[in-house]
């Protein structure tokens, strides 16, 4: 099975991306900042500073996710419990993005979210529970 192939792409794909989400925030940040923007009263520094904090927060999980996929690669064995629960919720996290992508970016954002997603659930899948993971079966008594 290609599962180390996948979980590569996976592991590059999530890699690459980290430093994007912290690019998109930069300028957001800057946008804050030179606009003096505020929500409800909050001073316009603490949404820069927050937006700031935001970006880098979601390039960190991004590459604690990258490292799942790479480990599981490297190791060929499935990811622990933690880890995949790391990549489902990275799942599901870039499915919702993909669903406000589509409405405000349109549907190259949405089709490269849903690429991202598919990664991630076939590299859970290709490193699923086998056979020598499952719990033996009882014998038949009679």
């Amino acid at each position: 099975m290609a599962r180390r192939p996948i979980a590569l792409v996976t592991a590059a794909v999530l890699f690459l991306e980290a430093p994007g989400i912290v690019a998109i925030n930069a300028v957001m940040a800057r946008f804050v900042k030179g606009q003096s923007m505020s929500l409800d009263g909050l001073h316009p520094d603490a949404m820069y500073t927050g937006t700031w904090a935001l970006g880098i927060a979601s390039g960190a999980l991004l590459v604690l996710c990258a490292l799942v996929p790479l480990i599981a690669a490297i190791r060929d064995r499935r990811p622990g419990r933690a880890g995949r629960v790391l990549l489902v919720g990275c799942a599901v996290v870039h499915g919702a993005l993909g669903a406000v992508a589509v409405g405000l970016l349109g549907w190259a954002a949405f089709a490269f979210l849903m690429v991202v997603v598919g990664l991630i659930v076939l590299t859970l899948v290709a490193y699923g529970e086998t056979r020598a993971d499952a719990a033996p079966e009882a014998p038949a008594t009679a």
